[in-house]
């Protein structure tokens, strides 16, 4: 089980085929993982920037990031089947 306590980072990466393709790498080789989406266009403090500004100009493939972490006594392998 992956924990806050027990995971390490693996990638960041806005790119959803590009977090697909890792997840994808992942299962196939029997390595547990995480995944936290995020929108930077919400931040928690100011608001949502969006529904101020609107979003032309924005593009929707790079709309949200994706963070993917694995457990730490397997960050090593993840690295080396994600280069």
């Amino acid at each position: 089980m992956i924990t806050v306590f027990n995971r390490k980072e693996l990638i960041i990466t806005m790119e959803m085929s590009r977090q697909a393709q890792v997840r994808d790498i992942l299962s196939q080789n029997g390595i547990d993982y995480t995944v936290k989406t995020t929108n930077p266009e919400t931040a928690p403090i100011l608001g949502d920037r969006r529904a101020r500004t609107g979003s032309f100009g924005i593009n929707p493939d790079y709309s949200y990031e994706y963070k993917i972490y694995v457990h730490k006594k397997d960050y090593e392998k993840a690295a080396a089947l994600i280069k």
